[in-house]
């Protein structure tokens, strides 16, 4: 166990996972650091017990507003940061603690072993190695944009780990579905600001191109029905996206409407 980092968990009702995720982040370190937005399960309840450090952060519908708070709690030079669905293995932890105190890097990618519904691996379909930043050294950290998907500003350089997180994600079908209406609103607002234009052609494109690209170009049928399902899942929520920004637009116009009228 290393005491030179600190392990940063972002929770929101995750009192499902969040245990799990606690006993695996020390397998690295006993330095964890919770960042909860307003939990209404057990979540707090249980990161209390397991004797972790515990902040409070306003909620949002993304992870990304807190992070740059977490990286401040931190009292560690260095940070890794992991998602309640995620797990640190021993190999993985062993890989990181190796290398602390001979880093040439600033900051570290690592590979991702994304888990449908914790039955099946996805090797094909776009979705491995999957590179995440997690590991930082807080003294080059700059700043954590406060948009979906944003990725961090970090100086000096970036370096690949070899072994993998374990991310469980979609649980549930019902689980994908409401991700979905709550991500792809979010995108869709951010493409609107951005004045991009859209059309019902574009939803056929849409659709169809990030099929053939998950199915066929990065062979998701190899990884048998789960596979064939995240791939047309992912085509399904990218195509719901442009849904969305295509109604903002007619909420648009129609406001225009009544303004003149």
């Amino acid at each position: 166990m290393s005491h030179d980092i600190s392990i940063i968990i972002h929770t929101f009702n995750e009192e499902e996972n969040i245990r799990e995720c606690i006993q695996s982040a020390r397998q690295l370190s006993d330095r964890i650091v919770v960042i909860d937005m307003g939990s209404r399960d057990k979540t707090r309840e249980y990161v209390l017990r397991e004797g972790c450090v515990l902040y409070d952060f306003p909620y949002t519908k993304y992870v990304e507003p807190a992070r740059r708070f977490g990286i401040a709690k931190a009292q560690t030079e260095w940070v890794f940061i992991l998602d309640a669905d995620e797990r640190i293995t021993q190999p993985l932890a062993d890989e990181i603690k190796s290398l602390l105190h001979l880093s040439t890097h600033s900051h570290y990618k690592v590979p991702r072993k994304n888990i449908f519904s914790k039955k099946k691996w996805l090797v094909h379909g776009g979705w491995y190695p999957d590179y995440q930043v997690r590991l930082i050294n807080k003294k080059y950290f700059v700043s954590w944009p406060s948009r979906i998907h944003a990725v961090p500003h970090i100086r000096g350089t970036c370096g690949l780990l070899r072994n993998p997180l374990v991310h469980y994600f979609h649980p549930s079908f019902e689980n994908m579905v409401q991700k979905t209406v709550t991500f792809e609103d979010i995108e869709s607002d951010l493409l609107f600001e951005a004045g991009k234009k859209v059309s019902t052609v574009t939803f056929l494109r849409k659709f169809g191109g990030e099929l053939y690209k998950r199915l066929v170009v990065h062979k998701g049928f190899l990884d048998g029905a789960f596979g064939i399902i995240e791939s047309i899942y992912q085509a399904f929520s990218k195509t719901i996206t442009y849904i969305f920004l295509y109604e903002k637009y007619e909420k648009e116009k129609d406001h225009r409407v009544r303004s003149v009228s």
